[in-house]
């Protein structure tokens, strides 16, 4: 029988989670080390440390400096987000996509939007708000504040066709971000936009952008009565 070869970290990361799901290495079980494994595939230490990085990163190995890598006890299955472009889907849902801006603004944001963004309170930014439609039912209401230092090619946009949520992701690229899921009740003013009753409830998410240290855009998106978020495990 052949010996399998190992010549990169996705063929180690194969058989690492191989003898995970065949139970030769059992949940709580301390693996042999990384210069054991490298010895005993015939590669680099550090292809073996890349591939048990990627497997941790999966939730199946957990990683203690000075203590070893051992199998996890209680798997953590992570969910997979990015940031979508709306109109894509929804027309992968199989509707049509609408768009419709409602206001565009420079304006001096409310304390809360400017200490989130971390930007000064008499700084302006750009109040863009926007409503996209699903077989032409209001789908999800944008609310973003959009800051200019960092994107000043954005004062440019009339967002009138293209929104701002498609416009920032092929333009204006971001290295991190935060995210917030919550439920909320609509106001008189949500209520008439997103053509639901008042106090209806509602999906909220909040969401902030930066590249490096500076804001890129705060947004909140809100979701009509009965949305489903679907995400990736």
């Amino acid at each position: 029988m052949n010996k399998p070869s190992f010549r990169n970290w996705q063929s180690v990361q194969t058989e690492v989670l191989r003898r995970i799901h065949a139970r030769e290495w059992e949940p709580g079980d301390l693996i042999p080390n990384e210069s054991d494994l490298a010895l005993e595939f015939g590669c680099a230490r550090t292809t073996v440390n890349r591939a048990l990085r990627a497997v941790a990163d999966s939730g199946l190995l957990d990683r203690r400096r000075k203590a070893g890598t051992r199998v996890a006890e209680q798997p953590v299955a992570k969910a997979t987000l990015a940031i979508a472009v709306i109109r894509n889907e929804i027309e992968e849902r199989g509707q049509y996509y609408g768009y419709r801006l409602i206001t565009r603004r420079e304006a001096i944001p409310p304390l809360a939007v400017s200490d989130a963004m971390k930007s000064p309170q008499n700084h302006t930014l750009l109040h863009v708000r926007a409503l996209h439609l699903a077989d032409d039912t209001p789908y999800a209401f944008e609310d973003r504040w959009i800051n200019p230092k960092v994107v000043p090619e954005g004062l440019a946009e009339s967002y009138e066709i293209v929104s701002a949520n498609e416009w920032l992701l092929k333009h204006a690229p971001y290295t991190h971000g935060e995210i917030a899921f919550s439920a909320t009740s609509a106001t008189s003013e949500e209520a008439e936009i997103l053509c639901c009753n008042e106090n209806s409830a509602l999906l909220a998410i909040d969401r902030l952008t930066w590249d490096g240290s500076s804001t890129v855009t705060k947004v909140r998106l809100l979701f009509g009565p009965r949305h489903q978020l679907r995400t990736i495990l």
